[in-house]
């Protein structure tokens, strides 16, 4: 792993997640599996992370985020600007333990859910296994595997 090139990754990431309760980052995807196999995508607010390591999202137990997550793990994350490009690769869970949805809640959630034990509210916890960062300027492309 290149340590430089995570760290700006990290970086990166912690800039496009929301801040105090409001976001104001970069286009976020995430891509998952769906039920015939194929990749599906969707653009999603992220909620908290560390650095590139993990992030969260908030979504719907019931929409197809967490049931296509529930069967099948392997997930992608993709922020994209005019200078870069953030390709992350991993594994996705869903979670419902109270505990943590009051830890990932912020105020931009309340207008889908009534709170944080609101019980169709869970959380998406995104972990990176490898990642790929293109940077605009210099035209590079680095691989690495976490």
């Amino acid at each position: 792993m290149n340590q430089d090139i995570f760290a700006k990754i990290s970086e990166i990431v912690e800039k496009n997640t929301v801040k105090n309760g409001v976001f104001k980052g970069e286009i976020c995807v995430i891509s998952l599996i769906d039920e015939n196999g194929f990749p599906t995508m969707s653009t999603v607010t992220p909620a908290k992370c560390e650095g590139a390591n993990w992030i969260t999202f908030g979504t719907f137990l019931s929409h197809n985020r967490a049931k296509r997550a529930m069967a099948n793990n392997k997930a992608a994350v993709c922020f994209d600007a005019n200078a870069y490009c953030v390709n992350l690769v991993g594994e996705m869970e869903v979670i419902t333990a109270p505990n943590v949805k009051e830890e990932m809640w912020y105020d931009g959630l309340s207008g889908f859910f009534t709170g944080p034990d609101d019980p169709e509210y869970c959380v998406l916890k995104f972990t990176t296994k490898r990642y790929k960062y293109f940077n605009a300027a210099d035209e590079t492309e680095v691989e690495g595997v976490i």
